[in-house]
């Protein structure tokens, strides 16, 4: 199983603007992936393509031998919320929920809040948030609130996790944190993590890098110090 992008684009508005041009690439299961390019390359539009949080205009994304495009929106909801983990730039908690109530959230959908509890608290406690459990997220930091998002993301336990700048507005220490959380779910559980970042050292830790310019793939690079 794998997610297989082949001759990909993307067009928006009108006048129509090119977002993304005949791109294409296999990410195998269990890969950490970076997508790299300047503001503007196109590579949060690929992520979202690739999770199927947008649709393409030509091409396919297939996820799992399903094509994205051809799923009913009741099957890629259910799919999306099964099998994959979103992280964004902004950590969108819901403000009158606390930090255990947001981590539990996915897990309510599917009436699971009991049996993830422990999971949740367990994930909490690794990242330094066992003490703030009750706790509003405007009670909380902007790195420990990316945290409560990050452990929120991975209390179904995905097979995908999908990171879209989740440091860019963190400091150094923070955005370390949510970097060793990103690699801890891909070595401990084998999750596949596709991060978006315009920080180059963040993203020469994944196993492989794709960068793009104006909407192109103009490199593909192993990187094999990474590569275990």
């Amino acid at each position: 199983m794998s997610i297989l992008c082949s001759k990909v684009g993307k067009k928006i508005g009108d006048p129509i603007t090119q977002i993304l041009t005949d791109i294409t690439f296999e990410v195998p299961d269990g890969q950490f992936l970076s997508l790299t390019g300047r503001s503007g390359s196109g590579k949060s539009t690929l992520l979202y393509l690739l999770s199927g949080l947008d649709s393409v205009s030509t091409g396919t994304v297939v996820v799992e031998n399903s094509d994205l495009s051809k799923m009913k929106r009741k099957e890629i909801a259910h799919f999306r919320n099964e099998k994959i983990g979103f992280v964004f730039q902004f950590n969108y908690l819901i403000a009158e929920l606390s930090v255990l109530e947001n981590v539990l959230l996915p897990a309510k959908k599917y009436k699971q809040e009991k049996t993830r509890l422990e999971l949740a608290k367990s994930i909490l406690e690794k990242v330094g948030l066992k003490e703030k459990l009750k706790r509003l997220p405007r009670q909380l930091s902007g790195g420990e609130e990316q945290r409560v998002a990050i452990a929120r993301a991975l209390i179904m336990e995905p097979k995908y996790l999908f990171a879209d700048e989740p440091t860019g507005a963190l400091d150094t220490v923070n955005g370390e944190v949510v970097m060793k959380m990103l690699k801890e779910a891909h070595e401990d559980k084998k999750t596949t993590v596709i991060l978006v970042t315009h920080e180059l050292d963040y993203a020469r830790r994944a196993q492989r890098e794709i960068t793009l310019a104006d909407g192109k793939v103009v490199s593909d690079s192993i990187l094999s110090s990474q590569t275990k």
